[in-house]
């Protein structure tokens, strides 16, 4: 008996002392971990950090086996958690007309010229990309401006924040708009103010009447898009994102790629809810969210849209926009099914997202969530808000008081996208406008993300780069673009890194560098903490480590 029990504590001290499977050393590692921020060195064995520490203690459980990687001083972090993503979507756009950074009429026509020429069997030309404050006078777009490049073909293209369309002649007789259409849901046909003809662009939910007659992409169509999305995740040191327009169809092709051992990323998709949500609709989200909750894939999170945009009038301000306008926008929920509904799906335990731009819109979610608590009681449910691009600053505070995540997207404040937005927001308002310095200051729990592909820039660096300079990438300031909101690397790091693990209940496996965390671990070209502000654009991801494994290497 005696000899079996020094066997048994034999194999017990070999399996303790298996050798790392991978070793990064000589590297300045930021952990996100407070108990211990900082170190030289990790040791990694299968997909799990096993120890933290110097070089020399680390390099010292390397075995015959063990994967070294010398990081020459360079800077490592917990992977990017993209908090708010459609990834789906901007993995399709991946082929698709790019309009990003083609900032005048002629050049988005040469862009959208070259595709159709690439592309002479696809029967519908789509894409994205297009920003507001671009077309001469800064006007929206008109089915004149594709007409003249494409008639033959049905044309599609999202603004760069999805919320508005703009289509060809050919694109609205299939979809049938014409000046008798009526569109009574949430957003607008946009008319000829004379003629009463629709005049290409549509906002907000209008779009669908002409992007349900786009064919939709083949299972194997999206699952290539996934996969060339992935790829690029990888370059940019993404290694979890958080779906933030979900459904049946985006949890199925996800459970294929996880089933083909094929997910680069740890995806969290939150469920779309439209206005007028019925409960056999909560059930049935309800059992895939009983099925996938697992370190790949998980679903636990509602997303809701309450209100558009800023640059459209969409947005639901609380008072009008300051460019020559009396719109103040109309929510897309009426105040009491919004909070009954919410009531509902709080008691139901789900996490609840809410886009709200507007200040109005803000406050109405604030209200929803303070409303659930009172009727359910006080719970740990870390329900957000999306976007929160202007606030009135009464209700910065609540965040904090209520438990509600602030979700933000850095590289929406970029100076060169806000000439439109900042114009239709006015001085007034300005001050308390992506006001990220205030939410970290209030104790809130700060979260960041890009909103790809309605964003002009999907890479984290480029979001972290906005909130920490607050100015243009050339290191220029942009008419001091609102310097006060400007928050430290490490907050901007925080929020791209561990917060997004907190905000998907993912904190005690993911997010920070320590013994027992998930091997999701990435390296800098560049220092953030030790270069110039104004220089952190010109950073890349050089290493990718995914669940223990390299996925992507650049130096």
């Amino acid at each position: 008996m005696r000899a079996r029990l020094i066997c048994v504590l034999a194999l017990c001290s070999i399996a303790a002392a298996a050798e790392p499977t991978l070793i990064l050393k000589n590297a300045r590692v930021w952990t996100a971990n407070p108990a211990q921020p900082w170190a030289e060195a990790i040791a990694i064995e299968g997909n799990k950090i096993v120890d933290v520490g110097t070089t020399k203690e680390i390099a010292a459980k390397a075995g015959p086996s063990t994967q070294i990687i010398d990081a020459g001083g360079r800077l490592v972090s917990p992977g990017f958690n993209d908090a708010h993503i459609h990834f789906l979507g901007g993995s399709l756009g991946l082929a698709q007309v790019d309009l990003t950074g083609a900032c005048t009429l002629p050049a988005m026509q040469e862009r959208i010229s070259a595709w159709v020429a690439k592309n002479p069997n696809e029967p519908w030309v789509t894409g994205s990309g297009w920003e507001y404050y671009c077309f001469p006078e800064q006007r929206l777009p008109t089915k004149q401006d594709l007409d003249a490049i494409v008639k033959d073909r049905p044309v599609f293209l999202s603004a760069y924040d999805g919320h508005t369309g703009w289509a060809n002649s050919e694109a609205l007789r299939i979809a049938g708009v014409t000046r008798k259409t009526d569109y009574s849901g949430f957003g607008e046909v946009v008319r000829d103010a004379e003629t009463g003809e629709p005049t290409g662009c549509l906002k907000e939910g209008a779009q669908s009447l002409v992007r349900r007659q786009i064919p939709p992409a083949s299972k194997v169509r999206q699952v290539a898009a996934l996969r060339e999305g992935m790829k690029l995740a990888a370059t940019l040191g993404i290694t979890s994102i958080q779906s933030a327009s979900g459904g049946p169809n985006d949890v199925a092709l996800w459970e294929y790629l996880l089933r083909e051992n094929a997910l680069t990323l740890r995806v969290a998709v939150a469920m779309s809810m439209p206005p007028g949500v019925y409960s056999d609709t909560l059930k049935r989200v309800g059992a895939i969210r009983d099925k996938w909750n697992n370190p790949l894939l998980k679903v636990g999170a509602l997303k809701i849209v309450l209100d558009g945009v800023i640059e459209s009038h969409t947005a639901a301000m609380l008072e009008p926009y300051s460019d020559g306008t009396e719109d103040r926008g109309t929510p897309a929920w009426s105040a009491d099914a919004f909070n009954s509904f919410v009531s509902s799906a709080d008691k139901a335990g789900w996490q609840i997202y809410t886009h709200a731009i507007g200040d109005r819109a803000v406050r109405m979610a604030l209200d929803g969530y303070e409303n659930a608590r009172k009727k359910n009681g006080a719970r740990d449910s870390r329900h957000r808000i999306e976007h929160i691009e202007v606030i009135d600053p009464a209700d910065i505070p609540r965040f904090a008081a209520l438990g509600v995540m602030p979700s933000m997207e850095p590289i929406h404040a970029d100076p060169a996208t806000v000439e439109v937005w900042s114009k239709a927001v006015g001085p007034k308002r300005l001050p308390y406008s992506f006001a990220w310095q205030e939410f970290a200051k209030s104790g809130a729990k700060l979260v960041f993300s890009s909103d790809w592909p309605a964003a002009i820039s999907v890479n984290p660096i480029r979001g972290l780069h906005n909130a920490v300079n607050r100015q243009t990438t050339d290191g220029k300031p942009e008419g001091g673009w609102l310097p006060q909101h400007r928050v430290s690397v490490e907050t901007a790091l925080r929020a791209y890194t561990a917060m997004g693990a907190y905000s998907s209940f993912e904190e005690k496996s993911k997010g920070t560098i320590a013994p027992g965390m998930l091997a999701d671990i990435i390296m800098f070209s560049q220092d953030l903490f030790r270069i110039p502000p104004a220089k952190i654009h010109e950073t890349k991801v050089v290493l990718t480590v995914f669940d223990g494994k390299v996925i992507h290497r650049a130096m």
